[in-house]
């Protein structure tokens, strides 16, 4: 059975899949990759002129520091924090492509989602990211998809109804 429009997939999240989306979805901000690549580039500026003693070794411990702290925020706290405060990783849901919109049920409720409520959706190795604005996204698993045909087909259809960036 291939996915398409009034078919209905069954998913809870993997919490590892899950902090490897957010990962993707903070590196994959434009501000986020300027801030990693200015630390990366100060920090080896700073190890260069360490090297051509221009700096003390205190100088360069406070670059490294400043470089470590900023790598394990961005590729651990802030995926974890985020995991941890979000409910909705910890639900199962039942969600059905129909025609014009997404139906979605949990056993707290349930919600219509039309395909024009989102931007743009990207795809990462686990998940298709359906976003909604530049902050608020939803993830739908890949391997909630019965093969690898009806995950083809699905990201056809996301194509052609929402879009890709």
């Amino acid at each position: 059975m291939s996915t398409s429009l009034n078919t209905t997939i069954h998913f809870k999240y993997n919490r590892k899949q899950v902090i490897q989306a957010l990962r993707y979805h903070f590196i994959s901000k434009k501000e986020i990759r300027f801030l990693i690549i200015l630390v990366n580039v100060f920090a080896l500026f700073a190890a260069v002129m360490y090297g051509f003693h221009y700096i003390k070794p205190l100088a360069l411990i406070l670059s490294s520091f400043l470089w470590f702290t900023l790598m394990l925020a961005f590729w651990f706290v802030l995926p974890l924090t985020v995991y941890n405060r979000a409910k909705t990783f910890r639900d199962t849901f039942d969600l059905t492509f129909m025609e014009a919109y997404m139906h979605i049920e949990n056993p707290k409720g349930s919600k219509d989602w039309n395909y024009k409520s989102f931007k743009y959706f990207i795809e990462t190795p686990n998940f298709f990211h359906l976003y909604i604005d530049e902050r608020s996204f939803f993830l739908i698993p890949k391997d909630a998809f019965e093969d690898s045909d009806a995950t083809h087909t699905t990201r056809l259809m996301l194509r052609d109804k929402i879009g890709q960036k």
